[in-house]
């Protein structure tokens, strides 16, 4: 009986980190360029009291074994990498991308990889994110810019008013073998791992990289309706769990009061 209560608890901790994972899904429903997350678990060790197929001592083989589980933890957290909606914004230095790829930035000497598109200049002239890391490859916007173009393969080009270039840069985008294995750094940005493999670099529109879009954002692949249902099943499974622990101190005070 003390097992089932760890049991329950061991469920209550796992639906309550579920719910963690829900609650920041929901809290970054309007955040640029974020991927969702997703728990999962994994079941404990199992008690086992009769293997499946040991021998009986007349010699006869057992079809089933007797194991009891000790409950549930959460085993990992992954990020959903699926495309989210655009929405037009008419900003020249908004970009989305379509398809695979990622930015790579440069904030204090570290690269970092980005789906979140809202660049701005900094008083350089530099394309900076939000927090004012430089977008690589670096370019900074000349003076006398008018109109800044960039066209769905990457090449921005800065032109004056009378439509002459002033100059013009490369974007490249990166992809990796596992996005899901990228380290979340917060501020929008992600970091190489060894589970996510080396980056592959590549110009937009070639070798399965997605164009760039100008003028669009990348929103948040949050579904606030998936992410509402998977929260009432947490919570119900919460309940059931709670409900297992109440229930076995309810027998174990049976027990202790068989005797009076």
């Amino acid at each position: 009986m003390i097992r089932s209560l760890w049991t329950g608890a061991s469920g209550m901790n796992s639906m309550q980190f579920n719910m963690d994972v829900i609650a920041n899904n929901l809290a970054n429903a309007n955040t640029s360029g974020y991927k969702r997350s997703r728990a999962s678990f994994e079941d404990l060790i199992y008690q086992t009291t009769r293997l499946p197929g040991a021998q009986n001592a007349d010699g006869t083989q057992l079809p089933t074994g007797m194991q009891v589980g000790m409950g549930s933890r959460p085993a990992a957290v992954q990020r959903i990498f699926t495309q989210g909606d655009y929405v037009s914004t008419g900003n020249e230095l908004d970009l989305a991308i379509e398809g695979k790829g990622m930015f790579k930035i440069l904030s204090n000497g570290q690269e970092y990889y980005t789906r979140d598109g809202s660049f701005k200049t900094d008083r350089d002239g530099y394309i900076v994110t939000s927090n004012g890391d430089r977008l690589q490859p670096e370019f900074a916007i000349p003076q006398g810019t008018v109109d800044i173009t960039v066209d769905p393969y990457g090449l921005l080009t800065a032109s004056d008013a009378e439509g002459n270039p002033l100059g013009q840069v490369q974007l490249t985008l990166y992809t990796f073998v596992n996005p899901a294995g990228l380290a979340a750094k917060g501020r929008n940005l992600f970091e190489q791992t060894e589970a996510s493999g080396d980056p592959i670099e590549g110009n937009p529109g070639s070798d399965s990289i997605g164009t760039i879009a100008q003028g669009f954002l990348e929103m948040s692949n949050v579904d606030a309706v998936k992410e509402m249902v998977d929260m009432i099943v947490t919570q119900r499974t919460y309940e059931l769990n709670s409900k297992t622990v109440q229930t076995s101190d309810e027998m174990m005070g049976i027990a202790a009061n068989l005797k009076r």
